[in-house]
């Protein structure tokens, strides 16, 4: 085991007891040692129709029987157009004009040169700030890494981080929201620091601002009511493009095909991945705004690239032969709605953890929830991974940041899985007292 070097992971603690997973298939993986375990967290919130989808993987078969690579770059193929095309049918708003990437944090970096491309396309070039939030997550890119706020992210690059960028506060406050079902009614006026920071900074050198509309990977941070409109009201109000990191909201976490619909704000861009094709193979994305796109385009030269930027594997054949399954498949088997229906009662069990040692607070919204623990002294995240540990023991995979429990199930979860989902936390909580 000693070749791979883990991502995110305590490769030294794993590597001495590992937790391998050797088959899936709907709401549960196999272990290597043969217990069935329920997914309490879509894989890393993004197998949303559950796993080993039969369409999704007879697409896959087909499509590298037939052609396994295409290039992009002034040459096309069929089905990258296809699931563009599928997929601008669930953007919200004029966000109609698709760019395919292999991740969330190709996604963001996207993202963020559209942003810039875009101003000075339309004769603002010194637009060249960004403001990301403080606890923000966007992906591991050096774009992501300064725009997003999570602090052990960010110190070790913090020399070579991009320079023109700011923050706005995070929205949590355990003092005044502690326990709210959905979403905070305190905390709207957060979004007021955006004008501080104009103020500071000038409008006229702010590109975008960009936000994840809930904020999954740094604990389950809701968005107070009202917060996210008063963003798109200032942005408006100064030229400034908003940004929607929809990586893991989109593709019906919330019960609508994006959060941007559920919480009727449209951002100008928004950047995709995870669920975009249930994970079979990666992927994301970045919808824009048509204006946006016809702008960059049509300022670019006769025959000229418009602009320099790509993967090799944007709209990698494999990929978009899954996109197109799993899009079809959320529609055929109306997963979003399935999400909706289900939320009050994956909410009613979540929020029944309230009152167990150590809980400080519990957060949801749709299929999305995080608890909140109480740290160990001078052992900040123990008990969270010991938590972690004894569900996966039990037969139950969740997720940890810090001192919070993350929960994300595939949208075709049942009420006696949720049950069963919170009832082994409940006890997983209550042996590490």
């Amino acid at each position: 085991m000693s070749a791979f070097w883990m991502p995110f992971t305590a490769n030294r603690e794993f590597k001495r007891a590992p937790r391998l997973l050797v088959k899936a298939e709907g709401m549960y993986y196999t272990s290597h040692d043969g217990r069935q375990v329920l997914d309490g967290t879509a894989g890393l919130w993004c197998v949303n129709a559950g796993h080993c989808r039969r369409e999704i993987v007879e697409a896959v078969r087909a499509q590298v029987g037939e052609m396994d690579f295409a290039p992009t770059f002034q040459m096309g193929h069929p089905k990258a157009f296809e699931a563009a095309a599928k997929l601008a049918e669930l953007t919200p708003g004029d966000l109609k004009r698709i760019f395919f990437t292999n991740s969330g944090s190709e996604s963001v970096d996207t993202a963020l040169k559209i942003a810039l491309a875009y101003h000075r396309a339309r004769g603002e070039g010194q637009r060249t700030r960004f403001i990301g939030r403080e606890r923000g997550y966007h992906g591991v890119g050096f774009g992501g890494i300064s725009v997003g706020g999570i602090a052990p992210n960010r110190k070790t690059y913090s020399g070579a981080l991009l320079p023109a960028v700011d923050h706005l506060p995070h929205t949590l406050n355990l003092a005044e929201a502690a326990f709210t079902r959905g979403q905070p009614a305190w905390g709207a006026h957060l979004a007021d620091e955006l004008e501080r920071l104009v103020m500071l900074h000038d409008a006229s050198t702010i590109a975008a601002v960009i936000v994840e509309p809930l904020a999954g990977s740094t604990g389950v941070l809701v968005p107070p009511q009202g917060y996210l409109q008063r963003l798109r009201q200032i942005c408006d109000k100064h030229g400034i493009l908003l940004i929607f990191d929809e990586v893991i909201t989109g593709l019906g976490r919330l019960g609508a095909p994006f959060a941007s619909q559920y919480f009727g704000v449209t951002p100008d861009l928004m950047t995709l991945a995870k669920g975009i094709n249930n994970a079979t193979v990666p992927m994301g994305a970045v919808a824009a705004r048509q204006s946006i796109h016809d702008t960059i385009v049509n300022a670019g030269q006769a025959g000229a690239i418009e602009f320099f930027h790509g993967y090799t594997y944007s709209g990698h054949p494999l990929a978009a032969a899954a996109a197109c399954a799993a899009l079809d498949l959320y529609r055929s088997e109306d997963l979003f709605n399935r999400a909706a229906q289900m939320a009050p009662h994956f909410e009613d069990a979540i929020h029944a953890l309230k009152g167990l040692p150590g809980v400080l607070d519990i957060r949801n919204l749709g299929l999305v929830g995080g608890v909140e623990l109480q740290p160990r002294a001078g052992a900040p995240g123990a008990r969270a991974h010991e938590i972690f540990v004894k569900c996966f023991e039990q037969g139950v995979l969740i997720r940890y940041t810090g001192d919070i429990l993350a929960f994300s199930p595939p949208l075709i979860v049942d009420q006696a899985q949720i049950a069963q989902l919170f009832d082994v936390v409940a006890q997983a909580i209550r042996t590490t007292a």
